[in-house]
Protein backbone atom coordinates (compact mmCIF):
# COMPACT_ATOMS: atom_id res chain seq x y z
CA UNK A 1 0.00 0.00 0.00
CA UNK A 2 1.38 3.44 -1.00
CA UNK A 3 1.78 6.41 1.28
CA UNK A 4 -1.03 8.40 -0.44
CA UNK A 5 -3.59 5.24 -0.30
CA UNK A 6 -2.86 4.87 3.33
CA UNK A 7 -3.36 8.71 4.61
CA UNK A 8 -6.72 8.64 2.69
CA UNK A 9 -7.62 5.73 5.33
CA UNK A 10 -6.85 7.16 8.02
CA UNK A 11 -8.75 10.38 7.28
CA UNK A 12 -11.75 8.37 6.39
CA UNK A 13 -11.69 6.77 9.57
CA UNK A 14 -10.92 9.18 11.50
CA UNK A 15 -14.18 11.28 10.20
CA UNK A 16 -16.19 8.33 10.50
CA UNK A 17 -15.19 7.87 14.13
CA UNK A 18 -15.83 11.78 14.36
CA UNK A 19 -19.02 11.73 13.02
CA UNK A 20 -20.01 9.02 15.25
CA UNK A 21 -18.85 11.02 18.30
CA UNK A 22 -21.25 13.53 17.47
CA UNK A 23 -24.71 11.33 17.14
CA UNK A 24 -26.28 12.58 20.17
CA UNK A 25 -27.77 9.90 22.69
CA UNK A 26 -31.12 10.43 23.59
CA UNK A 27 -33.93 8.90 25.81
CA UNK A 28 -37.38 9.80 26.71
CA UNK A 29 -39.11 8.91 30.18
CA UNK A 30 -42.67 8.13 30.24
CA UNK A 31 -45.17 5.21 31.07
CA UNK A 32 -45.20 2.16 29.60
CA UNK A 33 -48.96 2.52 29.34
CA UNK A 34 -51.70 4.36 30.72
CA UNK A 35 -55.76 3.81 30.49
CA UNK A 36 -57.93 6.45 30.12
CA UNK A 37 -61.62 7.21 30.51
CA UNK A 38 -63.80 8.11 27.08
CA UNK A 39 -64.87 11.47 27.92
CA UNK A 40 -62.37 12.74 30.26
CA UNK A 41 -58.86 13.71 29.52
CA UNK A 42 -55.94 11.71 29.84
CA UNK A 43 -52.16 13.37 31.63
CA UNK A 44 -49.17 11.30 30.00
CA UNK A 45 -46.06 13.03 32.63
CA UNK A 46 -42.89 12.88 30.27
CA UNK A 47 -39.21 14.13 30.40
CA UNK A 48 -36.30 13.60 28.44
CA UNK A 49 -32.52 13.19 28.30
CA UNK A 50 -30.08 14.86 25.34
CA UNK A 51 -26.61 14.27 25.49
CA UNK A 52 -24.70 17.92 24.73
CA UNK A 53 -28.58 19.50 25.34
CA UNK A 54 -27.85 22.72 26.98
CA UNK A 55 -24.79 23.47 24.10
CA UNK A 56 -27.38 22.38 21.56
CA UNK A 57 -29.98 24.79 22.92
CA UNK A 58 -27.95 27.67 22.46
CA UNK A 59 -27.11 27.12 19.06
CA UNK A 60 -30.77 26.71 18.42
CA UNK A 61 -33.50 29.58 17.76
CA UNK A 62 -36.82 27.13 18.61
CA UNK A 63 -37.16 24.01 20.38
CA UNK A 64 -40.22 22.31 20.53
CA UNK A 65 -41.83 18.91 21.29
CA UNK A 66 -44.30 16.61 18.75
CA UNK A 67 -46.41 13.60 19.53
CA UNK A 68 -46.74 10.92 16.76
CA UNK A 69 -48.93 8.42 16.53
CA UNK A 70 -49.48 4.99 15.28
CA UNK A 71 -46.63 2.04 15.28
CA UNK A 72 -45.43 3.36 11.71
CA UNK A 73 -42.81 6.26 12.97
CA UNK A 74 -43.29 8.30 9.40
CA UNK A 75 -42.84 12.04 9.38
CA UNK A 76 -43.98 11.75 5.32
CA UNK A 77 -47.72 11.08 6.93
CA UNK A 78 -48.78 14.77 8.13
CA UNK A 79 -51.80 12.58 9.76
CA UNK A 80 -49.18 10.40 12.64
CA UNK A 81 -48.47 14.00 13.53
CA UNK A 82 -51.33 14.57 16.29
CA UNK A 83 -49.51 17.62 17.88
CA UNK A 84 -47.07 20.36 16.70
CA UNK A 85 -45.22 22.80 18.82
CA UNK A 86 -44.32 24.58 16.99
CA UNK A 87 -47.49 25.71 15.01
CA UNK A 88 -49.80 24.82 17.23
CA UNK A 89 -51.23 21.81 14.53
CA UNK A 90 -53.68 19.36 16.95
CA UNK A 91 -55.04 16.37 15.06
CA UNK A 92 -57.86 14.03 15.94
CA UNK A 93 -58.34 15.78 19.51
CA UNK A 94 -60.58 18.65 20.30
CA UNK A 95 -57.43 19.94 22.89
CA UNK A 96 -53.45 19.24 23.50
CA UNK A 97 -51.93 21.08 26.10
CA UNK A 98 -47.93 20.42 26.86
CA UNK A 99 -47.20 21.61 30.37
CA UNK A 100 -43.97 20.76 30.08
CA UNK A 101 -40.89 23.36 28.80
CA UNK A 102 -39.33 21.44 26.56
CA UNK A 103 -36.31 24.12 26.89
CA UNK A 104 -36.14 22.31 30.38
CA UNK A 105 -35.97 18.63 29.65
CA UNK A 106 -39.89 18.44 30.33
CA UNK A 107 -42.63 17.25 27.99
CA UNK A 108 -45.30 16.19 30.15
CA UNK A 109 -48.50 16.54 27.96
CA UNK A 110 -52.15 16.70 28.69
CA UNK A 111 -55.13 15.31 26.02
CA UNK A 112 -58.57 16.44 26.42
CA UNK A 113 -61.88 14.51 25.48
CA UNK A 114 -60.00 11.17 24.69
CA UNK A 115 -62.62 8.50 22.93
CA UNK A 116 -62.47 5.01 22.58
CA UNK A 117 -60.78 5.84 18.73
CA UNK A 118 -58.18 7.50 20.37
CA UNK A 119 -56.47 3.80 22.00
CA UNK A 120 -53.22 3.89 20.21
CA UNK A 121 -49.41 3.83 20.46
CA UNK A 122 -48.01 7.52 20.81
CA UNK A 123 -44.22 8.78 20.96
CA UNK A 124 -42.50 11.89 21.67
CA UNK A 125 -40.19 13.61 19.33
CA UNK A 126 -37.86 16.69 20.00
CA UNK A 127 -37.02 19.48 17.33
CA UNK A 128 -34.29 21.66 17.39
CA UNK A 129 -34.29 24.53 14.58
CA UNK A 130 -32.81 25.93 12.54
CA UNK A 131 -30.17 23.41 10.30
CA UNK A 132 -31.34 20.43 12.09
CA UNK A 133 -29.48 21.00 15.53
CA UNK A 134 -31.33 18.43 16.79
CA UNK A 135 -34.42 15.71 15.42
CA UNK A 136 -35.28 12.74 17.13
CA UNK A 137 -38.73 10.58 17.64
CA UNK A 138 -37.72 8.91 21.10
CA UNK A 139 -38.52 5.46 19.37
CA UNK A 140 -37.12 3.29 21.92
CA UNK A 141 -40.06 4.65 24.71
CA UNK A 142 -43.27 4.51 23.39
CA UNK A 143 -46.56 4.64 24.93
CA UNK A 144 -49.64 2.67 25.07
CA UNK A 145 -52.62 4.52 25.77
CA UNK A 146 -55.96 2.54 25.86
CA UNK A 147 -59.21 4.11 26.35
CA UNK A 148 -62.41 2.26 28.44
CA UNK A 149 -65.91 3.81 29.49
CA UNK A 150 -65.67 1.81 32.74
CA UNK A 151 -63.24 3.14 35.23
CA UNK A 152 -61.02 0.64 37.10
CA UNK A 153 -62.24 0.25 40.47
CA UNK A 154 -60.37 1.58 43.53
CA UNK A 155 -58.13 -0.81 45.55
CA UNK A 156 -59.21 -0.99 49.21
CA UNK A 157 -55.68 -2.22 52.05
CA UNK A 158 -56.26 -2.69 55.87
CA UNK A 159 -52.31 -2.41 57.52
CA UNK A 160 -51.91 -5.59 54.81
CA UNK A 161 -53.75 -7.48 57.50
CA UNK A 162 -56.63 -9.63 57.56
CA UNK A 163 -57.53 -9.15 60.75
CA UNK A 164 -57.11 -6.56 63.40
CA UNK A 165 -57.74 -6.46 67.15
CA UNK A 166 -60.22 -4.59 69.25
CA UNK A 167 -59.45 -1.00 70.55
CA UNK A 168 -56.53 -1.01 68.51
CA UNK A 169 -55.45 1.93 65.91
CA UNK A 170 -56.19 0.25 62.30
CA UNK A 171 -55.52 1.91 58.64
CA UNK A 172 -57.81 1.51 56.22
CA UNK A 173 -56.84 3.01 52.54
CA UNK A 174 -58.57 3.40 49.49
CA UNK A 175 -56.08 4.38 45.90
CA UNK A 176 -58.08 5.17 42.37
CA UNK A 177 -56.72 5.91 39.47
CA UNK A 178 -56.60 9.60 38.36
CA UNK A 179 -55.35 9.63 34.65
CA UNK A 180 -56.43 13.44 34.26
CA UNK A 181 -55.42 15.12 37.44
CA UNK A 182 -57.28 18.08 36.43
CA UNK A 183 -60.57 16.79 36.49
CA UNK A 184 -59.66 14.29 39.95
CA UNK A 185 -62.34 11.50 40.95
CA UNK A 186 -63.93 12.63 43.66
CA UNK A 187 -63.52 9.56 46.73
CA UNK A 188 -66.28 8.77 49.63
CA UNK A 189 -66.04 6.15 52.22
CA UNK A 190 -69.58 4.59 53.42
CA UNK A 191 -70.48 1.98 56.59
CA UNK A 192 -67.40 3.40 58.24
CA UNK A 193 -66.89 4.13 62.59
CA UNK A 194 -67.70 7.34 63.21
CA UNK A 195 -64.97 7.80 65.16
CA UNK A 196 -62.68 7.50 61.99
CA UNK A 197 -60.29 10.45 60.83
CA UNK A 198 -60.65 10.98 56.67
CA UNK A 199 -57.57 12.02 54.62
CA UNK A 200 -57.63 12.56 51.18
CA UNK A 201 -54.82 13.64 48.82
CA UNK A 202 -53.38 13.53 45.19
CA UNK A 203 -50.48 10.85 45.20
CA UNK A 204 -47.74 10.13 42.77
CA UNK A 205 -46.74 6.86 41.01
CA UNK A 206 -43.22 5.70 40.71
CA UNK A 207 -44.21 6.17 36.47
CA UNK A 208 -44.72 9.86 37.41
CA UNK A 209 -49.24 9.09 36.94
CA UNK A 210 -51.37 10.45 39.35
CA UNK A 211 -53.48 8.63 41.75
CA UNK A 212 -56.01 9.47 45.02
CA UNK A 213 -55.29 8.23 47.83
CA UNK A 214 -57.81 8.43 50.90
CA UNK A 215 -56.88 6.88 54.32
CA UNK A 216 -59.36 6.59 57.52
CA UNK A 217 -58.08 5.67 60.90
CA UNK A 218 -60.09 4.44 63.99
CA UNK A 219 -60.24 2.17 66.60
CA UNK A 220 -62.72 -0.80 65.82
CA UNK A 221 -65.02 -2.24 68.35
CA UNK A 222 -66.72 -5.68 68.33
CA UNK A 223 -69.43 -3.78 66.87
CA UNK A 224 -67.32 -3.59 63.41
CA UNK A 225 -66.40 -7.50 63.01
CA UNK A 226 -67.30 -8.40 59.61
CA UNK A 227 -68.72 -4.83 58.74
CA UNK A 228 -68.70 -3.88 54.97
CA UNK A 229 -66.26 -0.91 54.41
CA UNK A 230 -67.04 0.53 50.99
CA UNK A 231 -65.08 2.70 49.08
CA UNK A 232 -66.63 4.49 46.13
CA UNK A 233 -64.93 6.80 43.40
CA UNK A 234 -67.04 9.32 41.13
CA UNK A 235 -65.08 10.08 37.61
CA UNK A 236 -66.32 13.41 35.89
CA UNK A 237 -66.86 12.96 32.27
CA UNK A 238 -68.00 15.23 29.61
CA UNK A 239 -71.18 13.02 29.29
CA UNK A 240 -74.60 13.11 30.22
CA UNK A 241 -73.61 11.25 33.64
CA UNK A 242 -70.77 10.88 35.77
CA UNK A 243 -69.22 7.26 36.52
CA UNK A 244 -68.79 5.85 39.86
CA UNK A 245 -67.51 2.76 41.20
CA UNK A 246 -67.11 0.87 44.28
CA UNK A 247 -65.01 -1.71 46.42
CA UNK A 248 -66.08 -2.87 49.62
CA UNK A 249 -64.14 -5.14 52.04
CA UNK A 250 -65.24 -6.88 54.89
CA UNK A 251 -63.57 -5.74 58.37
CA UNK A 252 -62.78 -8.73 61.17
CA UNK A 253 -61.92 -7.85 64.14
CA UNK A 254 -60.31 -10.03 66.96
CA UNK A 255 -62.18 -9.44 70.31
CA UNK A 256 -63.05 -11.24 73.53
CA UNK A 257 -66.65 -12.75 74.09
CA UNK A 258 -69.08 -10.29 74.79
CA UNK A 259 -73.01 -10.27 75.35
CA UNK A 260 -72.75 -13.73 76.90
CA UNK A 261 -75.79 -14.81 78.03
CA UNK A 262 -78.00 -17.70 79.24
CA UNK A 263 -81.22 -19.24 77.52
CA UNK A 264 -83.15 -22.14 79.13
CA UNK A 265 -85.42 -24.12 77.93
CA UNK A 266 -88.25 -25.10 78.08
CA UNK A 267 -88.57 -21.88 80.48
CA UNK A 268 -87.01 -20.66 83.61
CA UNK A 269 -89.89 -22.22 85.90
CA UNK A 270 -90.52 -25.67 85.83
CA UNK A 271 -91.87 -28.58 87.53
CA UNK A 272 -89.93 -31.41 89.33
CA UNK A 273 -88.53 -33.80 87.05
CA UNK A 274 -88.82 -31.55 84.64
CA UNK A 275 -85.43 -32.23 81.53
CA UNK A 276 -83.99 -28.21 81.42
CA UNK A 277 -81.50 -27.72 78.97
CA UNK A 278 -79.04 -24.47 79.71
CA UNK A 279 -77.12 -22.87 76.37
CA UNK A 280 -74.65 -20.25 76.94
CA UNK A 281 -74.64 -17.80 74.09
CA UNK A 282 -71.87 -15.36 73.20
CA UNK A 283 -70.48 -12.99 70.40
CA UNK A 284 -66.48 -13.65 70.50
CA UNK A 285 -63.96 -13.19 67.61
CA UNK A 286 -62.54 -15.94 67.01
CA UNK A 287 -65.21 -18.12 67.40
CA UNK A 288 -64.05 -21.65 66.40
CA UNK A 289 -61.93 -21.76 69.55
CA UNK A 290 -64.44 -20.47 72.28
CA UNK A 291 -65.09 -22.49 75.03
CA UNK A 292 -67.62 -22.47 77.86
CA UNK A 293 -67.87 -22.86 81.76
CA UNK A 294 -70.73 -23.57 83.68
CA UNK A 295 -71.15 -22.35 86.97
CA UNK A 296 -73.58 -22.86 90.35
CA UNK A 297 -74.43 -20.24 92.87
CA UNK A 298 -72.63 -21.65 95.88
CA UNK A 299 -70.73 -24.44 94.35
CA UNK A 300 -66.93 -23.68 93.87
CA UNK A 301 -66.17 -26.59 91.40
CA UNK A 302 -67.36 -25.94 87.64
CA UNK A 303 -70.99 -27.84 86.44
CA UNK A 304 -69.59 -28.73 83.17
CA UNK A 305 -67.30 -26.94 80.26
CA UNK A 306 -69.61 -27.32 77.49
CA UNK A 307 -72.14 -24.95 75.57
CA UNK A 308 -74.98 -26.74 76.75
CA UNK A 309 -75.81 -28.72 79.58
CA UNK A 310 -79.00 -30.69 80.41
CA UNK A 311 -80.26 -32.31 83.69
CA UNK A 312 -83.41 -32.74 85.96
CA UNK A 313 -84.39 -30.23 87.35
CA UNK A 314 -84.74 -30.73 90.91
CA UNK A 315 -83.97 -28.25 93.18
CA UNK A 316 -84.26 -23.91 92.73
CA UNK A 317 -80.80 -22.51 91.94
CA UNK A 318 -78.67 -19.67 90.53
CA UNK A 319 -76.62 -20.58 86.75
CA UNK A 320 -74.24 -18.65 84.71
CA UNK A 321 -71.33 -19.62 82.23
CA UNK A 322 -68.00 -18.30 81.59
CA UNK A 323 -67.24 -17.47 77.88
CA UNK A 324 -63.48 -17.79 77.17
CA UNK A 325 -61.66 -17.44 73.71
CA UNK A 326 -57.70 -16.63 72.80
CA UNK A 327 -58.60 -13.20 73.13
CA UNK A 328 -59.95 -12.80 76.95
CA UNK A 329 -63.43 -13.99 78.72
CA UNK A 330 -66.67 -12.91 80.29
CA UNK A 331 -69.22 -13.74 81.94
CA UNK A 332 -72.67 -14.38 81.84
CA UNK A 333 -75.57 -13.05 84.68
CA UNK A 334 -77.05 -15.66 86.49
CA UNK A 335 -80.46 -16.93 85.88
CA UNK A 336 -82.79 -18.27 88.28
CA UNK A 337 -83.92 -22.00 87.92
CA UNK A 338 -87.30 -22.01 89.89
CA UNK A 339 -89.01 -25.28 90.82
CA UNK A 340 -92.44 -25.46 91.10
CA UNK A 341 -94.63 -28.26 92.81
CA UNK A 342 -97.08 -30.66 91.25
CA UNK A 343 -99.66 -27.49 91.46
CA UNK A 344 -97.94 -25.57 89.26
CA UNK A 345 -96.54 -23.24 92.41
CA UNK A 346 -93.11 -22.76 93.08
CA UNK A 347 -91.32 -24.27 96.28
CA UNK A 348 -90.74 -20.61 97.66
CA UNK A 349 -94.06 -19.27 96.84
CA UNK A 350 -96.00 -22.29 98.11
CA UNK A 351 -93.63 -21.71 101.83
CA UNK A 352 -94.63 -18.13 101.69
CA UNK A 353 -98.39 -19.09 100.33
CA UNK A 354 -98.84 -21.35 103.63
CA UNK A 355 -97.50 -18.36 106.03
CA UNK A 356 -99.86 -16.00 104.32
CA UNK A 357 -102.97 -18.41 104.71
CA UNK A 358 -102.03 -19.30 108.67
CA UNK A 359 -101.65 -15.74 109.51
CA UNK A 360 -105.03 -14.76 107.53
CA UNK A 361 -107.00 -17.39 108.88
CA UNK A 362 -106.22 -16.53 112.19
CA UNK A 363 -106.86 -12.84 111.65
CA UNK A 364 -110.20 -14.03 110.20
CA UNK A 365 -111.32 -16.20 113.30
CA UNK A 366 -110.19 -13.47 115.55
CA UNK A 367 -112.43 -11.23 113.55
CA UNK A 368 -115.35 -13.47 113.29
CA UNK A 369 -114.90 -14.14 117.18
CA UNK A 370 -114.75 -10.23 117.79
CA UNK A 371 -117.84 -9.51 115.92
CA UNK A 372 -120.00 -12.34 117.50
CA UNK A 373 -118.77 -11.46 121.11
CA UNK A 374 -120.52 -7.52 120.16
CA UNK A 375 -123.48 -8.97 118.60
CA UNK A 376 -124.11 -11.47 121.82
CA UNK A 377 -123.53 -8.37 123.62
CA UNK A 378 -125.55 -6.05 122.06
CA UNK A 379 -129.21 -8.68 121.19
CA UNK A 380 -128.69 -11.12 124.05
CA UNK A 381 -127.97 -11.44 127.57
CA UNK A 382 -128.21 -14.71 130.02
CA UNK A 383 -131.16 -15.82 131.44
CA UNK A 384 -131.17 -16.26 135.30
CA UNK A 385 -133.22 -18.98 136.35
CA UNK A 386 -136.70 -18.04 137.84
CA UNK A 387 -136.87 -19.96 140.92
CA UNK A 388 -139.71 -19.16 143.30
CA UNK A 389 -140.45 -21.87 145.58
CA UNK A 390 -143.63 -19.90 147.58
CA UNK A 391 -146.61 -21.61 148.01
CA UNK A 392 -148.98 -18.53 148.04
CA UNK A 393 -147.57 -16.04 145.84
CA UNK A 394 -146.07 -16.21 141.96
CA UNK A 395 -144.24 -13.09 141.72
CA UNK A 396 -142.33 -11.16 144.26
CA UNK A 397 -142.41 -6.87 144.55
CA UNK A 398 -138.30 -7.58 144.35
CA UNK A 399 -138.59 -10.07 141.39
CA UNK A 400 -135.94 -8.75 138.54
CA UNK A 401 -136.80 -8.79 135.18
CA UNK A 402 -134.25 -10.03 132.63
CA UNK A 403 -134.67 -8.84 129.16
CA UNK A 404 -134.60 -12.00 126.25
CA UNK A 405 -134.50 -11.70 122.41
CA UNK A 406 -137.74 -11.39 120.83
CA UNK A 407 -139.31 -14.79 119.42
CA UNK A 408 -136.60 -16.93 121.56
CA UNK A 409 -137.94 -19.88 123.81
CA UNK A 410 -135.97 -19.58 127.41
CA UNK A 411 -135.57 -23.36 128.89
CA UNK A 412 -135.34 -22.23 133.14
CA UNK A 413 -132.92 -23.76 135.46
CA UNK A 414 -132.80 -26.93 132.55
CA UNK A 415 -130.96 -28.79 134.95
CA UNK A 416 -133.58 -29.06 137.28
CA UNK A 417 -135.74 -32.74 137.01
CA UNK A 418 -139.75 -33.12 137.08
CA UNK A 419 -141.50 -36.01 137.57
CA UNK A 420 -144.23 -36.50 135.24
CA UNK A 421 -146.93 -35.02 137.22
CA UNK A 422 -144.87 -31.71 137.24
CA UNK A 423 -144.38 -31.89 133.86
CA UNK A 424 -148.44 -32.13 132.91
CA UNK A 425 -148.61 -28.66 135.29
CA UNK A 426 -146.45 -26.76 133.32
CA UNK A 427 -148.38 -23.34 132.06
CA UNK A 428 -147.84 -20.91 129.20
CA UNK A 429 -147.93 -17.36 130.22
CA UNK A 430 -148.77 -14.00 128.22
CA UNK A 431 -147.28 -11.53 130.86
CA UNK A 432 -148.26 -7.97 130.70
CA UNK A 433 -145.57 -5.32 132.27
CA UNK A 434 -147.95 -2.36 131.34
CA UNK A 435 -149.55 -2.11 135.03
CA UNK A 436 -146.63 -3.66 136.92
CA UNK A 437 -144.73 -1.55 139.17
CA UNK A 438 -141.27 -2.29 138.75
CA UNK A 439 -137.76 -1.38 140.39
CA UNK A 440 -135.41 0.67 138.83
CA UNK A 441 -133.96 -2.10 136.59
CA UNK A 442 -136.74 -3.57 135.50
CA UNK A 443 -138.13 -0.43 134.32
CA UNK A 444 -134.98 0.41 132.21
CA UNK A 445 -135.27 -2.81 130.32
CA UNK A 446 -139.06 -2.22 129.98
CA UNK A 447 -138.99 1.17 128.81
CA UNK A 448 -137.24 -0.21 125.50
CA UNK A 449 -139.50 -0.84 122.42
CA UNK A 450 -139.18 -4.64 121.91
CA UNK A 451 -142.77 -6.86 121.78
CA UNK A 452 -144.38 -9.30 123.80
CA UNK A 453 -142.16 -12.25 124.62
CA UNK A 454 -142.31 -15.77 125.34
CA UNK A 455 -140.42 -17.79 127.71
CA UNK A 456 -140.80 -21.62 128.58
CA UNK A 457 -140.84 -22.08 132.28
CA UNK A 458 -139.96 -25.00 134.33
CA UNK A 459 -140.74 -24.63 137.57
CA UNK A 460 -139.29 -27.19 140.46
CA UNK A 461 -142.77 -27.44 142.61
CA UNK A 462 -146.47 -26.63 141.87
CA UNK A 463 -147.38 -22.87 141.19
CA UNK A 464 -150.09 -20.74 141.06
CA UNK A 465 -150.20 -19.52 138.16
CA UNK A 466 -151.97 -15.57 138.02
CA UNK A 467 -155.33 -15.65 135.80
Amino acid sequence: MSIFAFMVFIVIISKLLHSSSETPKYDAILPRSITALSGSCVEIPCTFKVSDFEDRLKTADITFGCWIKTDQVDLTKPDNIVFNGSQNIIRGFSHIEMLGNVSQRECTTVFYDIMKNHSDIYYFRLQMEPNNVFRATFVNSPINISVSDVPMPPKLTLNDLQEVMENRIVNVSCSAEAPCPKQPPKLSWSNIPKSAIITTQLQEKPDKTQSVFSQITFKPSYMDDRKNISCTVTYPRNTSNDTTVETTMMLRVLFPPKETHVIIKPSASVSVGTNVTLTCKSKASPSKDITYTWYKHGQDSPLACEKKISFIATHTGHYFCVAQNKCGNHSSTAVKLEIKDMFGIGLQEMAHFWIAGCVGGILVLLLVSLVIFIMRGKTSRVVNVIQHRASNQFWSENLDLVPVHSDTDIVINQDSKFSDDEMDKIHYVEIDFSNIQTSYNTRKYLNRSIGPMYAEIQFSKKLQVCR
